[in-house]
């Protein structure tokens, strides 16, 4: 059974800096994709990052040269967050999806892409 906790939110102010973590379990590491999304208040849930099996990392546009995604071989998911913006505010959710045989990402990640999910965890950002 896969299971995914999430850790590391809080609040900062605007050009912080957070990390988030997730603890993945009952993941095989060479076939799933995991990835970070987020949600905020009255929107749809959105992709941050995504990391494939092999390495390969895919950013929105809005978090690309500020947020690093980052997977080792302890299935621990990591996101690392600079140049924190308040339009970066929501709840962030840690996501895995079962990709055989090599764990490859969507190339346009989307939430019903994800069958695995995290309880998310708050960044808020303060200007």
């Amino acid at each position: 059974q896969v299971q995914l906790v999430e850790s590391g939110g809080g609040s900062v102010q605007a050009g912080g800096s957070l990390r988030l973590s997730c603890a993945a379990s009952g993941v095989t590491y060479n076939t799933y994709c995991l990835g970070w999304f987020r949600q905020a208040p009255g929107q749809e849930r959105e992709w941050v990052a995504v990391v494939a099996a092999d390495g390969g990392r895919t950013y929105a546009d809005s978090v690309k040269g500020r947020f690093t995604i980052s997977r080792d071989y302890a299935k621990n998911v990591g996101l690392q967050m600079a140049n924190l913006k308040p339009e970066d505010t929501a709840m962030y959710y840690c996501a895995a999806d079962y990709r055989p045989p090599w764990g490859l990402c969507p190339g346009y990640p989307a939430a019903p892409d994800f069958a695995y999910w995290g309880q998310g965890t708050q960044v808020t950002v303060s200007s």
